[in-house]
C-alpha cells in the first residue's frame, strides 16, 4: 500500500484542554500514510487530554515551540477543544508559529474551536472555513466567509465543525498534505547548516 504521506513531517499544536479525539484521531491518520508526527506545545512533558469537558488522557509533547520551527514542517494540525485554543490564541510564540505556515503557503488543518487561533494569527480574514458553531461569529467578525459543512478546504486550509466530521476532516487533510511541496527546497541553501532532526 502507497504512503502518500512517506517523508513528510507534520507539526500538531496543542496544549491543555486539547480535544483528545481531535488530535489522537488525525495523528493516527497521518501515521498510517507514512508521515512522522509531532505534538507540539508551550511546555515540555505532557499536555492534559479531554473528552469534552472531561479530563481524560495525559498526551506526551515532542516538542516546545522554543525548541522547534515551522520551516521544519510540511503541514500543520490544529485540534480543538475550547481550553486548547483558547490558550493559544493568546500566546504570541504559538501565533507566530501558526502565522508562519500561512505565509510559506503550508498547509492548515483546524477543526472545531481551533479557527479561534487564525483570528489571533490574522490570518482568518478573506478565507472560507468552518467551525465549532459557537465561535462562527467570531470568526465571521474576523472577516471569514463561515460555512455549515462538515469539511471545507480553501487554498490549503482545511476546517471542520466537529468530532463528528474527524472521518471527512482526516481524508482532506491527508490530500492536502499530500499534495503540498516538499519542506526546505528554498530554504536549505539559507539554513544549510541546520540539518533536520528527525
Amino acid at each position: 500500500m502507497t504512503q502518500t504521506l512517506a517523508g513528510k513531517t507534520i507539526a500538531v499544536l496543542a496544549t491543555d484542554g486539547v480535544e483528545q479525539i481531535e488530535l489522537q484521531e488525525p495523528v493516527k491518520a497521518l501515521r498510517a500514510e507514512g508521515a512522522t508526527v509531532e505534538v507540539v506545545s508551550l511546555e515540555p512533558g505532557w499536555i492534559q487530554g479531554f473528552d469534552h469537558l472531561t479530563p481524560d488522557e495525559m498526551i506526551p509533547v515532542d516538542k516546545t515551540l522554543k525548541a522547534t520551527d515551522a520551516s521544519l514542517y510540511d503541514g500543520l494540525v490544529l485540534p480543538g477543544g475550547v481550553a486548547n485554543p483558547d490558550r493559544l490564541r493568546i500566546h504570541e510564540g504559538a501565533l507566530r508559529f501558526v502565522r508562519a505556515f500561512f505565509d510559506a503557503g503550508k498547509p492548515v488543518a483546524a477543526i472545531c474551536h481551533a479557527p479561534w487561533i487564525l483570528i489571533d494569527a490574522g490570518v482568518a480574514e478573506g478565507r472560507t472555513l468552518t467551525a465549532y458553531k459557537s465561535i462562527r461569529t467570531d470568526l465571521r467578525n474576523a472577516g471569514a466567509e463561515v460555512v455549515d459543512r462538515e469539511v471545507v478546504v480553501d487554498e490549503g486550509l482545511v476546517t471542520s465543525r466537529s468530532p463528528d466530521d474527524l472521518p471527512a476532516f482526516n481524508a482532506a487533510m491527508i490530500e492536502a498534505f499530500a499534495q503540498a511541496p516538499r519542506r526546505g527546497r528554498r530554504k536549505k541553501a539559507v539554513e544549510g547548516a541546520r540539518p533536520s532532526a528527525h
